[in-house]
C-alpha cells in the first residue's frame, strides 16, 4: 500500500472524526439545559459562558455547524470515490457509496449524538471554546446562506420569529406550562407544585375580581360612631386592617390599623375623647377590578403597601385585596392563628362535595383536581347562574361540563349550597 493511498484514508478518517465533531456539538448545544447552564455561568463558570453566547446566536451557530458538517461529509465522500474508483474501477462508486453510508451513519452521525445526548452539558462546554472561532471563520459564507434561506422562506409568508415578539413570551410559556404537565405526569413534581407554578403563570391573565373578598363579606366601621365603640371594634376584630365609612358604607374614607390604634390609644391612659378616627387612618388605596394579579402584587410592591380597595368601572365598591390573598392563590390557603375557620368544601366521596356558593371555581379546582371553567365566573354559585340563565331555585339540578350541580340552599337571590357530583365519562 503506498504512501498516497496511506493518505487518502488518513484523510477520511480526519474528515469523518471532524463530522462527528461538528453532529455532537449541534446535538449537545441544543439538549443542554438552558437553566443549568445559566445557573452555572452565574457561578462564574467561563465555557459555560460560551456555550450562552453561542446559544443567542441560533441560527449563525447552526448554521456554521451544518456548513462544516456538511462540507467534510461531501469532501469525505469525495475522497472515498476517488480511492475506491482507482483501486476497484467503476464499480469503486457503488463500494464508495455504501462504506461511506455506514461509516458516515455509524461514526459519524449516531455515536457522537448518542453520547452528546448522554452528556449534553459536558460536551457542550468541551465544544463551545473551539466552535466559537469556527463559527467566526465561517461567519461570511454562513451571512450568504442565511440570506438565501430568509428570501426563500418570505417567499412562502414565513418571516422571522423577530417579526412576532409578542408570540417569544407566549412561546416560551406553553414550553413551560408542557415541562410542568410532563413531569405531573411522571410523578416529578406534586400536584400542590404543579398549581403553584400554573399559577404563576397565569398572573397576566387573573384579575382580582376572581380572587377578591366580595363586599357583603368585608368587615368595615362607621367612622361616625363614638371613638370607645370603634377601638372596641377593631381590637375585637381578627382583622388587622379595617375600612372606614362614613354618612354610605361605600363611601370608604380611610383605613384603620389596629397597631396605629394602639399606638395612639395607649399614652391616653383611657381619656379617648379627644382622639380623631381620621387622624390616625390613612388612606384608602383604590384598584380597579380589572387589574391582573401580577400588575397588582408588582403595585403593591412599589407602594410597600399590603391592601387595596377594589371598585368597578364606575366607581363603586367591589370588595378588596390583600398581599396575603395574591400569595394565596400562588401557594394555598395560609392560615395563623386568628384567622376565622370558615367552612367552604366538604368531600363526600371522590367523585361528590357539597360546597358553598361563594367558594371560588379556582380554589375548588385546585382542592379536587377538577378543571371547571372559571373565565364568566369567579364562584361555583356565579358559574351555575351563568350557564343556567336564570336564578334557580332549591331543588333544582343542573348538568354541565360533566358535573351534575344540585341546589341545596339559597337566600334570596344567593345560592348558599350546591352539591356537585363528577359525572362518569
Amino acid at each position: 500500500m503506498d504512501l498516497e493511498i496511506l493518505l487518502q484514508i488518513g484523510a477520511i478518517a480526519l474528515l469523518l472524526f471532524l463530522s462527528g465533531f461538528f453532529s455532537g456539538s449541534e446535538t449537545a448545544l441544543t439538549a443542554a439545559s438552558r437553566a443549568r447552564l445559566h445557573q452555572m455561568e452565574q457561578a462564574g463558570d467561563a465555557r459555560a459562558s460560551i456555550v450562552n453566547q453561542l446559544r443567542l446566536k441560533h441560527t449563525k451557530l447552526i448554521s456554521a455547524i451544518l456548513l462544516g458538517n456538511n462540507l467534510v461529509n461531501i469532501l469525505a465522500s469525495a475522497i472515498a470515490t476517488s480511492l475506491l474508483i482507482s483501486l476497484f474501477g467503476d464499480i469503486g462508486v457503488a463500494y464508495a457509496t455504501l462504506i461511506m453510508t455506514a461509516m458516515v451513519l455509524i461514526f459519524a452521525e449516531v455515536l457522537p449524538k448518542t453520547y452528546a445526548l448522554r452528556r449534553p452539558i459536558r460536551v457542550a462546554r468541551f465544544v463551545a471554546p473551539i466552535l466559537r472561532p469556527a463559527v467566526f471563520i465561517l461567519s461570511p459564507f454562513v451571512l450568504g446562506v442565511n440570506a438565501v434561506v430568509d428570501v426563500t422562506l418570505r417567499m412562502f409568508g414565513v418571516g422571522r420569529q423577530e417579526d412576532h415578539p409578542d408570540s417569544l413570551t407566549d412561546v416560551a410559556q406553553d414550553e413551560l406550562r408542557g415541562a410542568i404537565d410532563l413531569h405531573s405526569e411522571d410523578a416529578g413534581v406534586i400536584m400542590h407544585e404543579k398549581y403553584m407554578l400554573d399559577t404563576i403563570l397565569d398572573m397576566d391573565e387573573v384579575e382580582l375580581s376572581e380572587i377578591m373578598i366580595h363586599r357583603k363579606n368585608v368587615e368595615t366601621v362607621d367612622a361616625s360612631r363614638p371613638i370607645s365603640e370603634i377601638i372596641d371594634h377593631v381590637l375585637t376584630s381578627p382583622y388587622t386592617r379595617i375600612p372606614l365609612w362614613r354618612e354610605d358604607p361605600e363611601n370608604i374614607v380611610g383605613v384603620i390599623h389596629a397597631k396605629d390604634l394602639l399606638r395612639a390609644v395607649i399614652p391616653l391612659h383611657g381619656d379617648y375623647e379627644g382622639l380623631k378616627i381620621e387622624d390616625i387612618s390613612s388612606e384608602p388605596y383604590f384598584v380597579p377590578e380589572t387589574t391582573t394579579l401580577r400588575n397588582q402584587l408588582n403595585s403593591f410592591l412599589e407602594r410597600q403597601a399590603h391592601f387595596a380597595l377594589v371598585v368597578d368601572e364606575y366607581g363603586a365598591l367591589m370588595g378588596l385585596v390583600t398581599l396575603e390573598d395574591i400569595l394565596e392563590e400562588i401557594v394555598g390557603e395560609i392560615s395563623d392563628e386568628h384567622d376565622i375557620d370558615v367552612a367552604g368544601v366538604k368531600i363526600i366521596r371522590e367523585d361528590q362535595i357539597i360546597t358553598q356558593g361563594s367558594v371560588t371555581i379556582r380554589d375548588l379546582n385546585r382542592k379536587c383536581n377538577w378543571s371547571l371553567p372559571d373565565e364568566e365566573a369567579a364562584t361555583i354559585a356565579g358559574l351555575v347562574i351563568h350557564e343556567a340563565k336564570i336564578i334557580p331555585d332549591v331543588g333544582q339540578a343542573f348538568t354541565y361540563f360533566g358535573f351534575k350541580f344540585d341546589i341545596l340552599k339559597k337566600e334570596r337571590n344567593q345560592i348558599t349550597e350546591l352539591r356537585i357530583t363528577k359525572l362518569p365519562v
